[in-house]
């Protein structure tokens, strides 16, 4: 694409605007400007309030895939690869997931992770080539992530996971983006223009964080993994995560610290297995048996008896 057809293209895209609420931003004091910063900033829940149902639509996909043994997959490039790696990575050690059942792919590699690797976005191949290498097949959901809607590396693998069958979903800030023309769902919560034009690590990064937050949250939920409002599946990986294990067993069950040091130990350090077997009094094979019935809902399991 020739710089005068790209230049056509992002004066189409809202997230490309000038915001005329902050054109006067460099002359103000640095109290006025992280203000103004705060009120655009309070626009981007309202934009995804909007797009609520299509994101349930995504959680309701995604869950699927998982149950059926396939992975979330994230793509993106640059801020939009970044917050996607920053999601995968986080739900081993808050969920229990397995390594590798969500993946995050960023144009560049990991190097692109610490240091911009622009130019690697601009190459469709590239997103194809990627999800090859991890072997994309029909039970996987690859998530498509750009605030513009129009990244060529994005757009390369959404359109590889369709020809393979796999589920697609798009999210951007644009509407009718290039992106979500690629995808089963797509997901647009329209922040508009950024306090700085074109820096969508603000606005368009924050929506699109909070839609990634919901994607996996709500999908670990519907998969069990949270009983009431706790993390039950935690992974105790560090001495903040084990004293967090004990907490948790100590308000899902009302007994002492001693009490759920005790019980985690018993349950080989699994905080769903301890709660269990101090509500119901099974032992620890009867009631991994349990757990292993209820697909590891502790709800189901407590209300099997």
């Amino acid at each position: 694409m020739q710089i005068r057809d790209l230049l056509a293209d992002l004066d189409k895209l809202a997230s490309e605007g000038r915001n005329a609420d902050t054109l006067d931003i460099d002359l103000l004091p640095t109290l006025d400007i992280v203000t103004r910063i705060n009120q655009q900033d309070r626009q981007v829940p309202a934009a995804v309030e909007q797009v609520l149902p299509e994101i349930a639509a995504a959680v309701d996909t995604i869950v699927a895939a998982f149950r059926q043994g396939g992975r979330l997959i994230y793509m993106g490039a640059g801020t939009s690869g970044r917050l996607g790696v920053l999601d995968a990575s986080e739900c081993p050690p808050t969920y229990s997931v397995p390594e590798g059942m969500v993946v995050a792919l960023i144009a560049g590699g990991p190097e692109a992770i610490f240091r911009a690797q622009e130019g690697a976005e601009d190459n469709p191949e590239q997103g194809r080539l990627d999800l090859q290498q991890i072997r994309l097949n029909t039970q996987d959901v690859l998530v498509g992530i750009a605030a513009s809607g129009r990244t060529p590396y994005v757009l390369g693998g959404l359109r590889y996971a369709r020809e393979q069958g796999a589920g697609t979903i798009a999210l951007s800030c644009n509407a009718d983006s290039a992106i979500a023309r690629e995808a089963d769902i797509a997901i647009s919560p329209l922040v508009g223009p950024e306090v700085i034009t074109g820096s969508t690590r603000m606005k368009a990064g924050t929506a699109q964080k909070l839609v990634l937050n919901m994607l996996t949250t709500a999908s670990m939920i519907r998969l069990g993994k949270v009983y009431q409002n706790l993390m039950v599946d935690l992974r105790a990986s560090n001495l903040k995560l084990q004293a967090r294990a004990v907490r948790i067993v100590m308000q899902a069950t009302g007994v002492d610290a001693g009490s759920a040091e005790q019980a985690l130990q018993d349950a080989d350090g699994e905080v769903k297995l301890a709660i269990l077997m101090l509500l119901s009094g099974l032992d620890k094979a009867d009631a991994r048996k349990q757990l292993v019935r209820s697909q590891g809902a502790l709800r189901q399991a407590l209300d099997a008896g």
